[in-house]
């Protein structure tokens, strides 16, 4: 029988948050922060859920532009808030101080430079950064095939549910 399976699956959680924090593609602490896991273990059930915002999920599976790029989401499909990207992309821009300049070497404002990043976000979109996709994957194929046989994890399903579950928030 299976020994410490709530420790298995805390270690496996553990490395999962530990590697995906360390390969985040984020300036900001926002995502790092907001990576968190949870194992629960019931009498008949183990539970293991992960959370992060929102945009961490995209960042990891990628977002299709409207010309180009790969990944699992695409822009304009009217489930995210009406000018969403725009606005935090405004106050990205602005928490770091980023200008764009002109041909002629003046600054163009916050608003000009973030909406140039904004169109080239959704022409080009963003290419999957798999910063999550990667370590889970690799923790899970370190997990015991006993416990994967005894308790019929299809880990790889949950993660999807997880990610459809999140976006739908």
């Amino acid at each position: 029988m299976l020994k410490n399976v709530q420790d298995i699956l805390n270690e496996f959680r553990d490395y999962v948050i530990n590697e995906a924090k360390k390969k985040a593609p984020t300036s900001s602490g926002n995502l790092k922060n907001g990576i968190k896991s949870y194992v629960k273990e019931s009498k008949n059930s183990i539970q293991i859920s992960f959370e992060m915002p929102d945009y961490g999920f995209f960042q990891d599976q990628g977002v299709k532009g409207v010309s180009s790029g790969k990944g699992n989401f695409r822009f304009g499909s009217g489930t995210g808030p009406k000018g969403g990207l725009r606005k935090g992309i405004l106050e990205w821009v602005k928490r770091k101080n980023l200008q764009f300049r002109d041909r002629k070497g003046r600054y163009l404002s916050h608003k000009s430079t973030a909406y140039l990043i904004v169109r080239s976000i959704w022409n080009k979109g963003l290419k999957p950064s798999l910063f999550f996709t990667k370590p889970f994957e690799k923790a899970f194929k370190k997990l015991p095939d006993e416990l994967i046989e005894k308790y019929g994890l299809d880990m790889v399903q949950l993660f999807d549910e997880i990610t459809r579950e999140n976006l739908k928030k």
